[in-house]
């Protein structure tokens, strides 16, 4: 089947405002959070706020993709149904999960997609997800072009989606629980402790530091601006930003880079196209590197590299601005680099002590002292003896600008649908033919009771075209070329007359693109039911609930485990799976010494210990698939906290918070 032209730059919302922006700013789709259910728990929206963004998305043929991508227990279930329902009814286009188990349910015909919770490494789990019902799929970010390539030569219906930008976990989706372990807050319930962001100590089996207060498991941020193309090429159509958490002006800002990158390779592929209609203009020149970010890496898209990880600070440390040339008793006196901007009062400034520790330097006011030397005097907005190591010839950056901030504040982006019109003559007056750029026609006419030629000709004709192109109000374009006057002579037209048929047209416009709104329903899986690819599940297919359970009994699974979440006493586990490897980024990697002389045959995969205060964690490395495992039990606090949870629930008779299950042939 061959791949569809339309390409499609899906951005997130934390809450409607943004997912409005998103699509001014360019977005052919949006993903938010809906009441409850998503992965990111603080993140919820009322059913109303998502159907106010439905109808604004909708105008530009955009779409609205709610999330529901955490494991449910079973008294989740059926609120979570009627969640659903609502969200149809509410217009939203599809729905992004990870819990099988509501595939067993009566869901309305929305569309589903499957979520990047849901681990899809392999051809053969991408193929069985389309086959079981899943319109769009959303690939792990650990994948490399020839990855991706083998899973788009097996999918032959389904969209295939990839995360471009943003936060990265280390864990492969869906395949970390240490924050669960750790706290009783889940990951995979949308709740995680982020201890990946931590600053760990690493040993060695001999007890010796190999590494002292690194954040070893925490990445830089995704960034695939100059892998747009070769991804598009291997399969990918729909290109996703992360940042539910991000504020509106990230989200402007990183959707309309995007937005250019994606024009720009539609001038140059014109057998591609966006997938939505409409053209976005900016007031502001994109710059991934002004929000926030941890670095950038485009990850294993192009093979493994050995610059993905963040290990110095989780933090933004900002652009390069200057150095520190004198520190006086309450300021400083900087000198800005060539061509950085201005400093301003309230801009935040960062600089790394002598224990490369990022600190934050925020300015309560900043004074020129001399322009031609860029020199300036900052006065912090705490004493400067509270800030470390301080001193000349410090280098600064500044990770918060006012001026930028200010910009993104204000209206920054104007999107617009290309339209043609044609003015004809009717018996009784005049008619407006209105076409978009997607094909969508109206006609309104209007009546004239006494044709009068204009006294003017010329005048007449540029008085037509310019009351016909005041379409500022609206969300449509036309240039003065895009103006057909087909009547049989510029006639006088008072003013107020051809405004009322121009408006007239252009509601009808409005109503028929919404009507001319698709929404693509649930696909019908493949019957009989495909057998999934493995016939065992362990705890890491996060089966959490009875219908989860009876969706891969359906599929032929034999046996399958309770989800970690479910508390069961594992005793050690792997609470994370990753592609990334301490090892190989601190260059102990066997591999990284083959070929060097007195140094092969020498270094060994042997595990690693991370402590932080009394986390203690070892790593454990499956060279064969180039894996990491972070290993650990779950701490006796949350196995006595679902133990009384437990107890309560039998006592309450509220649905247990939990669901263990046996082997399918042996039934519940």
């Amino acid at each position: 089947m061959p791949l569809r032209p339309d390409i499609e730059l899906l951005s997130p919302a934390r809450d409607a405002d943004i997912g409005i922006e998103a699509i001014n700013h360019g977005a052919d789709a949006v993903y938010i959070g809906g009441p409850a259910f998503g992965a990111r728990a603080s993140a919820g929206n009322p059913v109303a706020d998502i159907e106010r963004l439905v109808k604004h998305a909708h105008r530009f043929g955009s779409r609205i993709f709610v999330t529901l991508n955490t494991i449910l227990r079973d008294d989740e279930l059926e609120p979570a149904r009627r969640m659903i329902r609502q969200v149809h009814e509410a217009g939203a286009d599809a729905l992004i999960v990870q819990d099988m188990g509501l595939l067993e349910l009566d869901l309305p015909p929305i569309d589903l997609h499957a979520s990047t919770q849901s681990d899809i490494r392999t051809p053969e789990k991408a193929r069985f997800l389309q086959d079981a019902g899943f319109s769009q799929i959303v690939l792990a970010r650990e994948l490399t072009l020839e990855q991706i390539r083998a899973v788009a030569a097996q999918v032959d219906r389904a969209t295939l989606e990839f995360f471009v930008h943003g936060a990265l976990c280390v864990a492969y989706s869906g395949q970390c629980y240490v924050s669960h372990a750790q706290t009783g807050r889940s990951a995979n319930r949308g709740d995680c402790s982020q201890a990946c962001r931590l600053p760990y100590t690493v040993t060695d089996t001999q007890g010796r530091i190999v590494a002292h207060d690194k954040h070893v498991l925490s990445m830089k941020d995704n960034n695939q601006s100059a892998n747009l193309e070769a991804l598009v090429d291997a399969g990918i159509r729909s290109f996703k930003i992360e940042g539910r958490y991000k504020d509106m002006g990230y989200v402007k800002n990183i959707t309309a880079h995007y937005r250019q990158l994606l024009d720009s390779l539609f001038e140059r592929r014109p057998e591609l196209h966006a997938a939505s209609a409409g053209r976005a203009s900016f007031t502001f020149t994109p710059d991934p590197d002004r929000n926030f970010n941890r670095g950038s890496t485009d990850y294993f898209v192009n093979g493994r590299q050995d610059d993905i990880g963040a290990f110095d600070t989780p933090k933004h440390a900002g652009l390069p601005l200057g150095w520190v040339v004198r520190v006086g008793k309450d300021h400083l006196d900087v000198q800005l680099d060539a061509g950085v901007d201005p400093l301003n009062n309230n801009d935040a400034l960062t600089y790394y002590t002598l224990q490369k520790e990022l600190t934050g330097l925020p300015i309560d006011t900043a004074q020129q002292l001399d322009a031609k030397q860029r020199l300036w005097r900052v006065v912090p907005k705490e004493p400067l003896d509270t800030y470390p190591d301080l001193r000349r010839d410090t280098q600064l950056s500044r990770n918060r600008d006012m001026n930028w901030v200010r910009l993104l504040e204000k209206k920054s982006a104007e999107r617009r649908i290309g339209v043609t019109m044609r003015l004809d003559d009717t018996p009784d007056g005049l008619a407006l033919t209105v076409s978009d750029e997607t094909g969508v026609t109206v006609c309104a006419e209007i009546a004239l009771p006494k044709k009068e030629p204009a006294r003017d000709p010329i005048k007449g004709e540029a008085a037509l075209r310019e009351h016909l192109g005041k379409l500022g109000a609206t969300i449509f374009r036309a240039d003065a070329a895009d103006i057909v006057l087909a009547t049989r002579r510029p006639w006088f037209v008072p003013p107020g007359v051809l405004n009322a048929l121009r408006r007239d047209a252009f509601d009808q416009l409005e109503a028929a693109r919404l009507d001319a709104h698709v929404r693509q329903t649930r696909w019908p899986e493949v019957t009989p039911p495909v057998p999934y690819p493995d016939d065992t599940l362990s705890y890491l297919a996060n089966v959490y609930n009875s219908k989860a359970r009876d969706f891969y009994a359906r599929h032929g699974v034999k046996v399958i485990e309770s989800a970690y979440e479910s508390h069961e006493a594992l005793g050690d586990a792997s609470l994370m799976i990753t592609k990334h490897c301490v090892r190989f980024s601190l260059s102990l990697c066997p591999k990284q010494a083959k070929g060097v002389t007195g140094v092969q045959g020498t270094i060994r995969a042997e595990p690693l210990t991370i402590t932080h205060g009394d986390e203690v964690l070892q790593l454990r490395f499956d060279c064969k698939p180039c894996e990491m495992h972070v290993v650990g039990r779950m701490k006796k606090n949350v196995l006595n906290r679902a133990a009384r949870e437990e107890k309560a629930s039998l006592a309450t008779g509220v649905p247990m918070q939990f669901y263990r299950t046996r082997p399918a042939a042996a039934g519940r």
